[in-house]
C-alpha cells in the first residue's frame, strides 16, 4: 500500500494525465431520441421534444404540469444488459426551472427536484411497468435552476450529476425517473462502468480490470513478468478500487542475471565492455499512475554524472512497513570509508503540512551511520505521505561543497488499517479492566477488528472501540497495546500503555465506605430532625396561656412592639408570638351579663360610647325595628372618614 512518488533529480516533461477507461452501457445523447422510453401514466407527464443547443439539434425527454396540481410522471429506459459490470456511474445533464417563474395560484405543489430509480431483472419485460419494482437511488437537486430571466436571454442553467448503484447481481437493469410535480429538462443520461487500464508496474503487466463492485472492495489482479524478468520474491500483484484505480502492490519481478532494469524492462549491456544504460526505476512497486500525478514522463536520471551520486533509491512497502535498497556511490574515489544516512519527513495531504518524522517511527538499523546499503522502516501511519533521503559520506565529505542524495517519497495507501495512538482507561477492578480508544471517523468504516495485546501473554480481538480485560490479577501492571485489523492486513501497533489493577481488598473497602457514609447521612438527618422537634416543642412550652379576648387584643396593640423578653445567663433573649390564626382576625362580639353590675348603668358606661347626634346623618328608611322605632341607613362621621351604619330610632 505505498505510492512511489518521487525520484531523485527528475527533469520535467510536463504531459495531461491519461483519462481513466470507462465502459459505457447506455448513452442517450448519442441516441438521437430513437431509443423510445417508457412514460407512465401513457401519453401524460414526460415527452421527447427538439431543441437546439450550440446551434446543435439534440433530443430531451422534459416535463411541465406545474399547473396542474399534484403529479406523479414515469419516465423508464430499455432494458439494458449490464455484462461484466458489477457497479455502474449514472451521468444526468438536465435544467430545472424555477417554480418563482409560475402563478402563485398555480404553482403550490411545484417542485424543484425528481427522483431517480433503479431495477433489475434477467429479461426485459417490455411495456409492463410496475412501480413497485424499483428502488430509489436518491433525490436529484439541482445546483443552479433557471429563472424568468433567463429564458429571455436563452441562457439556459446545465446541471451535471452523477450517482452510482452496486453491486449489481442480475443480467441487466433499467433505471427511472419520478416527476412529482417540477419542470424538468433531461438533455443527456449516461451509463457506464469502470475498470482499472492495463499497465505495467514493476516489470509485470496487468490486464485491463473491471473495478469493484463496492467502494470498500478491491479485485486482486495477478501480473505476468515482463520478457527477461522472474518473479523476485512474491508473485506481483495488483489490486482495482471501485474508481478505477490501481492500488496495494504485493511483489515483484526482477531482470534475469546479464540484464539490467530500464524503466519496466530488462535490458541487456550495449557492448562487450560497454556502460549500463540507466532511467528511473524503483525495486518495488509503484501504485496508481505516479508518473503523471507529478508531472513527469519518461525521464531519464543522470545520478552517474555525479561523483557522489548514488545510484537508484526504491521502496517496496507492504503494510505499515517500507524497505529501502539504494546502489553504492557511482565513483568512491577509491575509499572504502563510505556510510548512508536516513532522514524522513512526514506531509499530511489534507493541510500540506510537513514535518520531521515523529518517534513512532522506527528503523531496523540506527538511520545514522550505516554501512549496508538499505534499510527497514516500520510503524509509518496511514494517509500520510513519508520522503526519504539517503545521504552518501566518506571521510573526504566534509570538504566538498556537493553532496550525493537520493530522495524518494511514498503514500501510505488509503486501504492501510488506521493506527491507535492513545488508549483511556473507562474502569477498573481487582480483576477486570475497561479500556477504550478512538478512531478517525473517516477510517472507522474499514476496520472490522481490533486486537489487543496484554504484554504478549494474551491476545484479545474485538469489533467496537472498546474493550473488557477479565480474569486478571489485583494489584498486578498490565501493558497493553492495540492494532487494528482490516481485511487488507494489520496495522501498526499503538504506543505501549500500563494500567493496574486495584488491590484486591480495594473493592471491599469501596463498599464499606460506602455502607459507612450512608449510615452517617440518616444518622445525621435523624439528629437534625430531632433537634428541630426539641426547639418547636419549647418554643409551645414557653409561650404563655392566653384567654380569648387577651389573644384578641394582642393584635391590636397591646403587643405590637415584640414579643416576650427575658434574660437568662446574662443573654437577652425575645420569644415573637405567631402570626394571628383565622379565629383572631374574626370580629370579637361581646356578651355583658346585667348581673355582674348593680347598677347598670355603669355597664353602659363601660362598654358603650354616646355619639352626638350632629355625627350622624339619616338617609333613608331601610325597615322598622319592632318594639324600636324605624330603621335607617345614614352616615357616621368619624373626623375625616365616613363610615355606612343602620340608625335605630325608638318609639
Amino acid at each position: 500500500p505505498w505510492a512511489l512518488v518521487v525520484s531523485p533529480r527528475l527533469c520535467a516533461h510536463p504531459t495531461n494525465p491519461p483519462p481513466l477507461p470507462t465502459v459505457v452501457l447506455l448513452d442517450f445523447a448519442k441516441a438521437q431520441g430513437e431509443l423510445g422510453w417508457l412514460t407512465h401514466p401513457y401519453g401524460k407527464g414526460w415527452d421527447l421534444l427538439q431543441n437546439v443547443l450550440n446551434d446543435s439539434l439534440i433530443y430531451i425527454y422534459s416535463v411541465c404540469n406545474v399547473l396542474e396540481g399534484e403529479q406523479e410522471n414515469w419516465l423508464r429506459t430499455n432494458w439494458i444488459y449490464r455484462g461484466v459490470a458489477q457497479r455502474i456511474f449514472i451521468e444526468l445533464k438536465f435544467t430545472v426551472r424555477d417554480c418563482n417563474s409560475f402563478p402563485a395560484d398555480g404553482g403550490g405543489s411545484c417542485k424543484e427536484t425528481f427522483n431517480l430509480y433503479y431495477a433489475e431483472s434477467d429479461v426485459d419485460y417490455g411495456t409492463n411497468f410496475q412501480k413497485r419494482q424499483f428502488k430509489k437511488i436518491d433525490t436529484i437537486a439541482p445546483d443552479e435552476i433557471t429563472v424568468q430571466e433567463d429564458f429571455a436571454s436563452r441562457n439556459v442553467k446545465l446541471n451535471v450529476e452523477v450517482r452510482s448503484v452496486g453491486p449489481l447481481q442480475r443480467k441487466g437493469f433499467y433505471l427511472a425517473f419520478q416527476d412529482l410535480g417540477a419542470c424538468v429538462a433531461l438533455l443527456s443520461v449516461r451509463i457506464y462502468y469502470k475498470r482499472c487500464p492495463g499497465v505495467v508496474r514493476g516489470m509485470a503487466r496487468f490486464p485491463p480490470t473491471v473495478a469493484g463492485m463496492d467502494l470498500q472492495t478491491l479485485v486482486e489482479v495477478q501480473g505476468t513478468c515482463v520478457e527477461e524478468a522472474v518473479v523476485a520474491h512474491q508473485a506481483p500483484a495488483l489490486h482495482c478500487n471501485a474508481e478505477g484505480e490501481w492500488l496495494v502492490p504485493i511483489g515483484e519481478c526482477q531482470c534475469r542475471e546479464g540484464y539490467q532494469r530500464v524503466g519496466e524492462t530488462c535490458q541487456g549491456r550495449d557492448g562487450e565492455g560497454g556502460s549500463w544504460r540507466w532511467k528511473v526505476g524503483f525495486w518495488g512497486n509503484d501504485l496508481g499512475s505516479w508518473e503523471w500525478k507529478m508531472g513527469f514522463w519518461g525521464c531519464t536520471v543522470g545520478l552517474w554524472g555525479w561523483k557522489w551520486g548514488l545510484w537508484e533509491l526504491g521502496a517496496v512497502g507492504l503494510g505499515a512497513t517500507v524497505q529501502l535498497r539504494w546502489g553504492p556511490p557511482a565513483d568512491t574515489g577509491g575509499r572504502g570509508d563510505v556510510t548512508y544516512s536516513v532522514t524522513c519527513q512526514q506531509c499530511w495531504p489534507e493541510g500540506g503540512e510537513c514535518r520531521p518524522c515523529d518517534g513512532g517511527v522506527r528503523y531496523s538499523q540506527p538511520p545514522q551511520g550505516l554501512r549496508e546499503a538499505g534499510g527497514t522502516v516500520t510503524d509509518l501511519e496511514p494517509h500520510v505521505n513519508y520522503t526519504f533521503t539517503v545521504e552518501a559520506r566518506n571521510g573526504v565529505s566534509p570538504f566538498s561543497h556537493q553532496r550525493s542524495l537520493a530522495t524518494v517519497t511514498i503514500s501510505v495507501n488509503q486501504t492501510e488499517p488506521p493506527r491507535v495512538t492513545s488508549v483511556s482507561l473507562d474502569r477498573q477492578t481487582a480483576t477486570s479492566l475497561v479500556l477504550s480508544w478512538t478512531v478517525p471517523l473517516r477510517q472507522q468504516s474499514r476496520v472490522w477488528q481490533y486486537e489487543v495485546d496484554e504484554n504478549s501473554y494474551s491476545v484479545l480481538r474485538c469489533e467496537g472501540t472498546s474493550v473488557t480485560l477479565p480474569k486478571l490479577s489485583p494489584a498486578t501492571t498490565y501493558v497493553v497495546r492495540v492494532q487494528a485489523l482490516t481485511p487488507d492486513g494489520h496495522g501498526a501497533f499503538s504506543p505501549q500503555h500500563e494500567f493496574q489493577t486495584l488491590p484486591e481488598d480495594a473493592e471491599a473497602m469501596a463498599s464499606t465506605a460506602v455502607i459507612t457514609g450512608s449510615v452517617a447521612g440518616v444518622v445525621f438527618v435523624l439528629l437534625l430532625l430531632a433537634a428541630l422537634l426539641y426547639v418547636l416543642r419549647r418554643r409551645r412550652r414557653s409561650r404563655p396561656r392566653q384567654s380569648a379576648e387577651d389573644v384578641y387584643f394582642s393584635k391590636s396593640g397591646e403587643q405590637q412592639d415584640g414579643g416576650i423578653y427575658g434574660e437568662r445567663w446574662g443573654v437577652p433573649w425575645v420569644l415573637t408570638p405567631p402570626p394571628p390564626t383565622p379565629d383572631q382576625l374574626k370580629p370579637l362580639k361581646t356578651y355583658v351579663d346585667p348581673h355582674t353590675y348593680e347598677d347598670p348603668n355603669q355597664a353602659m358606661l363601660k362598654f358603650t360610647t354616646e355619639i352626638p347626634p350632629s355625627s350622624i346623618t339619616r338617609q333613608k328608611v331601610i325597615g322598622a325595628a319592632g318594639e324600636f322605632g324605624e330603621v335607617y341607613k345614614g352616615i357616621l362621621k368619624r373626623g375625616k372618614k365616613e363610615v355606612p351604619v343602620a340608625i335605630k330610632t325608638l318609639k
